[in-house]
């Protein structure tokens, strides 16, 4: 190795290492959490599904602030008793599973202050290959160590059609409410 590559090398771990040292990564408990949605019918009734595999992370940044990531598996999204609605929502005109195997939520940076007072979360949304800006609304927590002792519960509406589904518009509503309550795998203590 050439001594100038050497030397780029050491200042690429010199810049890198200490951003990475100073973030701190907390993984969304699978198993105490839940990301459903909702959309409603043109008859006045409600289809309620949710996505029973995810992986997700909160990760503090150098600065205090947070951001939060999340990939919703939605080859696996399901309506609940209901084979059919889930063949739909995994069909090309909703999720296209086939193409668009992941939804995926990463936010911008955002205060603590946000999940233990409530207030809102903007970041991107993916869902079929599209991003869009969007607001999850965060209820004020119900505990003093929210994410650990008491879920953290969000709520976001989004409209479908400017994510390529536009399907089924005589019978269902453009508008689908994402709802997060969500949980934080505590760290392992020696």
């Amino acid at each position: 190795m050439s001594s100038s590559l050497r030397w780029y090398a050491w200042l690429a771990l010199w810049v890198v290492f200490p951003c990475m040292a100073q973030q701190k990564v907390q993984s969304i408990d699978p198993a105490q959490s839940r990301f459903g949605f909702e959309i409603k019918t043109r008859f006045g009734t409600k289809i309620e599904g949710f996505f029973p595999r995810f992986r997700g992370d909160v990760v503090t940044l150098a600065d205090g602030r947070q951001q939060v990531r999340f990939r919703l598996d939605a080859t696996q999204v399901e309506i609940p008793g209901k084979d059919r609605y889930t063949s739909w929502m995994r069909g090309e005109d909703f999720f296209d599973v086939a193409q668009y195997p992941v939804v995926e939520f990463e936010s911008l940076p955002y205060v603590d202050a946000v999940v233990k007072q409530g207030g809102d979360i903007v970041g991107n949304l993916t869902i079929r290959g599209i991003t869009h800006l969007e607001t999850l609304h965060v209820v004020p927590a119900e505990c003093t160590r929210p994410g650990y002792d008491c879920d953290v519960i969000s709520r976001g509406t989004v409209l479908r059609g400017r994510y390529g589904m536009n399907a089924w518009q005589m019978a269902l509503g453009d508008r689908v409410t994402f709802i997060l309550r969500g949980r934080l795998q505590e760290a392992r203590r020696p």
